[in-house]
């Protein structure tokens, strides 16, 4: 018997539209023309006037013959013109490319490459790095250089680009008729992975997936119409973990931030009220650690949200303490920043801090518009126990996922093998399903045939009231093969010695576990604030040891 109900009801103009967090900024436009959409500085943009710069900017681009398929690449701090490539970009059919910052010449010279660049917006910060870059591409094609100028830049201009992006802008159509994408599965962004290892990959994004990650920031957050959002987190990360287009979506205000600090970050939630804020946990540690003076006169409620490592349980103490509700959520690039989130229940308030904050470093459940995410066993592709101990990988699979690996099949093939994505992170879970990282595949330490956890260690050295971060690695050993050591960063004015760190770690460890070496300094750290442990891996020499 045929199927009653796909007789005669066929998808039509009527009843479908593609899923594209465009639509956000449409309606917020339209409803909430006089809001305020963008502070920075003494700036104070609409969303009538940020909808309007975003048509136009999307208009000037199909002028210069911009527009599906392509790639437009940005070289931005969180300022506004940032802000407004969120949506003008794929508004013109285009792909958004958001650069990191931090990069050198060479690795932007790849990605613009790579990614085909047909343009390059700069903000003046970064021109001397983007001007190095274009001379050392390999391709021969063109690239449309746009300049920004940001009145908050204090350094030296220099101006690399045919054209400034006001006067650009300005060319185009503040009426500009911008089409839904013809498919929600179409590309909106291309994200490149670190590259610890060769080049790095591009992750592209579709509409669908921004669309649905962007409300579900707003479930999981429970943020309210009309939040106000401070940018500490850069909005090049995986398009800011979503959040240009969730802050559209509830009609909320971008206080920009060229640069984040402690001072400007606590500056900014007194001066605009900000009750939304994004880091990875070495931003939260800055705050933590931030002298009393710059805290004072914070009456208002601040939510924070953690991701990008499995932030230590005297974080979370941290936050507590000043005030701000915490919330951790775990994701990577290839699934839009965050997609699973740590729900904390009522019955915790009744715990005890340290019991409170042991539970909030797990890495939790699904997103609500994330189909799944579970812990595996690679070889059998089936769910290990929930144990609290029988270690797996995390694996998500859903709408949340990336499209896969720009010109990259083989890569985006393993990724997805049995129909889930690979994280790579090992973890375990609890009978209550959620999920706990104990550490990267790469970083499990074996020593004399015991397995430590390297996020086991570093747990117990951030207790330690002189840490600001630390990072533990495998460091070769004659006798037992591998041994930890502990890379550490001090608190400003902090003085502590090796052998005190380690009395430490001995009063909370078992022995095997215990640093054999102890180093101190600055610790290496990507522009998201994530620490490099392939850096510390070539200082400890790791690779003599493992065989990666």
């Amino acid at each position: 018997m045929p199927n009653i109900y796909v007789q005669d009801l066929p998808k039509n103009d009527a009843n479908f539209a593609a899923l594209t967090p465009l639509l956000y900024l449409e309606r917020s436009a339209l409803v909430y023309p006089e809001r305020v959409a963008i502070i920075h500085g003494a700036l104070r943009q609409t969303w009538s006037q940020t909808y309007a710069r975003c048509r136009q900017l999307a208009s000037a681009l199909q002028q210069h013959g911009i527009g599906k398929g392509d790639t437009v690449a940005v070289m931005l701090p969180n300022t506004p013109p940032m802000v407004e490539a969120h949506f003008g970009i794929p508004m013109s059919g285009a792909v958004l490319n958001t650069l990191n910052t931090r990069l050198d010449a060479e690795a932007l010279a790849f990605m613009l490459d790579h990614g085909e660049a047909k343009a390059v917006i700069v903000d003046p910060e970064f021109a001397a790095v983007m001007s190095r870059a274009l001379a050392m591409r390999q391709s021969t094609h063109p690239v449309l250089v746009i300049d920004t100028e940001d009145a908050l830049y204090a350094g030296t201009v220099q101006r690399i680009g045919s054209q400034t992006y006001d006067d650009f802008v300005a060319t185009g159509d503040a009426q500009f008729a911008w089409q839904l994408p013809d498919d929600e599965w179409d590309a909106i962004s291309l994200n490149y992975t670190s590259g610890t290892t060769g080049n790095p990959k591009g992750v592209v994004y579709h509409h669908r997936g921004a669309a649905l990650n962007a409300i579900s920031n707003i479930l999981e957050w429970d943020m309210p119409k009309h939040a106000v959002y401070l940018w500490t987190l850069p909005m090049f990360h995986c398009n800011g973990w979503c959040f240009p287009w969730t802050v559209a979506a509830r009609a909320g205000v971008n206080v920009c931030l060229r640069r984040v600090d402690p001072k400007a970050i606590f500056d900014a939630i007194r001066a605009h009220k900000v009750t939304h804020h994004c880091g990875a946990p070495i931003v939260l540690s800055a705050m933590i650690a931030a002298p009393d003076a710059l805290k004072q006169g914070i009456t208002h409620q601040v939510k924070s949200m953690v991701a990008g490592a499995a932030p230590p349980a005297a974080m979370i103490e941290g936050m507590e303490q000043l005030g701000f509700d915490l919330t951790h959520v775990y994701g990577l690039t290839e699934i839009y920043g965050p997609a699973s989130v740590c729900v904390k229940h009522e019955a915790w308030d009744a715990l005890d801090v340290g019991e409170r904050a042991r539970l909030n470093a797990r890495q939790g459940v699904n997103y609500h518009l994330q189909r799944n995410v579970s812990v595996m066993d690679a070889m059998t592709m089936q769910p290990v126990p929930a144990d609290g101990e029988t270690m797996g990988e995390i694996m998500f699979r859903g709408n949340i996922t990336m499209k896969g690996y720009l010109k990259n099949p083989k890569a985006t093939q393993e990724a997805f093998a049995g129909g889930w994505f690979h994280t790579g992170d090992l973890a375990v879970m609890y009978p209550d399903g959620y999920v706990k990282i104990k550490d990267r595949s790469k970083d499990i330490i074996i020593s004399g045939g015991e397995n430590i956890s390297s996020i086991e260690v570093e747990d117990v050295l951030y207790r330690h009231p002189a840490v600001m971060a630390a990072a533990v690695v495998a460091k070769p050993d004659p006798k037992w093969g591998e041994t930890p050591c502990a890379f550490i960063e001090l608190k400003a004015g902090a003085q502590v010695t090796a052998e005190d760190i380690v009395a430490h770690c001995k009063a909370h460890l078992a022995g095997f576990k215990v640093p054999k070496a102890v180093v101190f300094g600055e610790l290496p750290k990507t522009s998201t604030g994530k620490i490099q442990k392939y850096e510390l891996r070539k200082v400890a020499g790791s690779s003599d040891a493992i065989d990666v």
